[in-house]
């Protein structure tokens, strides 16, 4: 089992900034995709932004050129800076992950989730 843990949400003002980030822990061989979605109450969860192992990016249209994601291999962790902040970012954030046990087993895992609340 692949175990992921969020932190770094908070509350902050429009237009303000947080850094989420989501270390993964377990028996893992390897990680494939990693990534941010979210969450609000009646809503279906959606994504946010996605990163490969090697690097290669791709963002809800709503957060381009204010998100970044990025991830640190070694240490098994994605990281999402979150720039010019919206109350309409305001949701649960939620850490995914496309990972394999061992070779070939693979299966998708989420976190449990961190909120970020955007005042006006």
């Amino acid at each position: 089992q692949v175990e992921l843990v969020e932190s770094g949400g908070g509350l902050v003002q429009a237009g303000g900034s947080l850094r989420l980030s989501c270390a993964a822990s377990g028996t893992i061989f390897t990680i494939n995709v990693m990534g941010w979605y979210r969450q609000v109450p009646g809503k279906q969860r959606e994504l946010v932004a996605t990163i490969t192992r090697s690097g290669s990016t791709n963002y809800a249209d709503s957060v381009k050129g204010r998100f970044t994601i990025s991830r640190d291999n070694a240490k098994n962790t994605v990281y999402l800076q979150m720039n010019s902040l919206k109350p309409e970012d305001t949701a649960v954030y939620y850490c995914n992950c496309y990972a394999a046990n061992w070779p070939g087993d693979y299966a998708f895992y989420w976190g449990q989730g961190t909120q970020v609340t955007v005042s006006s």
